[in-house]
């Protein structure tokens, strides 16, 4: 936890996308303070028309190597979430060369409840974790 779903168009090699995963998580365990071994990543590849990624009028240019993060976590501060928006972008584009403007990430938060690890059991609520 938490969880993150990267949503790309199609055509990167499988070495482009583990380099796009691990920077992503290494800017995840430092912003949100996560444990190495908490990575629950999912990548999905799309044909370019299944894609329209604007900017929100901000005059950002997108290219076909846009990236949408989508992540569902726990509450976390503005601060963290601002922190991981950076480190996202700066690892994104060293790592990767991922323009800064072809990163799009939205969290989504929820509680201990809504997470299930495995074996039917809640392990927040139950003390497992």
């Amino acid at each position: 936890m938490p969880l993150l779903r990267f949503d790309v168009i199609e055509g990167r090699s499988p070495e482009q996308l583990k380099k796009m995963l691990d920077a992503a998580h290494h800017a995840m365990v430092e912003a949100f303070q996560v444990p190495v071994t908490d990575r629950y990543q999912i990548v999905h590849q799309h044909p370019a028309h299944e894609m329209i990624i604007e900017d929100t009028g901000l005059g950002y240019p997108r290219t076909k190597q846009v990236v949408v993060i989508s992540i569902v976590s726990k509450e976390r501060t503005s601060a963290q979430k601002e922190r991981l928006y950076k480190l996202l972008a700066e690892r994104l584009q060293q790592e990767c060369g991922i323009e800064p403007t072809d990163v799009m990430v939205s969290i989504v938060e929820n509680g201990q409840a809504d997470w299930s690890f495995g074996v039917g059991r809640a392990q927040f609520l139950t003390g497992d974790l």
